[in-house]
């Protein structure tokens, strides 16, 4: 009974409101303004995502207020590369990498839009968008080498004999014979 009467004088006490009041100090300094230096205050974030899947696969993408989007998928796949074993020997062989597709669209200052979309993967990065430069196209044909008609010089047949030198008389006596 003293225990119940103890627990409850002890649940009155810390329920009364405290008459406490901290007194916050505040500090000498103060953050810079960036309000006339920012020219893109007004930009927010209006949409976002992000899923990574167990299969080692995920997706993001987000969207702002100024219309600029970016969106990658990306998925684990078998190919063909280099390894490495602890010791430092290469060997080729069936890895596991990453294919990532993509794309971007935003609004230059000027107004321009523009849109970019990639793909990586064992083949390398391959961007692709209007305001990307090409490479040019030759329109000429190139020169082919030209074709000589001629014989080939045959060297000369020499008909004669080859001095043989004369077998020296030996007798086949002694050891061994």
């Amino acid at each position: 009974m003293k225990l119940f009467v103890i627990a409850a004088v002890f649940a009155v006490a810390t329920a009364v409101p405290s008459s406490y009041k901290p007194e916050y100090k505040t500090s000498s300094y103060s953050a810079p303004s960036y309000n006339k230096d920012n020219k893109y205050a007004d930009i927010t974030v209006t949409s976002q995502s992000d899923e990574r899947n167990i299969d080692g696969s995920s997706q993001w993408n987000y969207a702002q207020s100024d219309y600029t989007t970016r969106e990658e998928y990306q998925v684990q796949k078998k190919m063909q590369g280099v390894t490495y074993d602890s010791y430092g020997k290469e060997s080729y062989g069936e890895v596991l990498g990453n294919t990532n597709k993509g794309s971007s669209y935003w609004v230059s200052p000027e107004g321009q839009k523009f849109t970019l979309t990639w793909t990586a993967d064992d083949a390398g990065f391959q961007p692709k968008g209007d305001h990307l430069p090409v490479a040019p196209v030759h329109v000429y044909e190139l020169p082919v080498a030209p074709v000589h008609d001629y014989e080939l010089p045959v060297a000369p047949v020499h008909d004669y004999e080859l001095p043989v030198a004369p077998a020296l008389p030996y007798s086949r006596t002694g050891l061994g014979y």
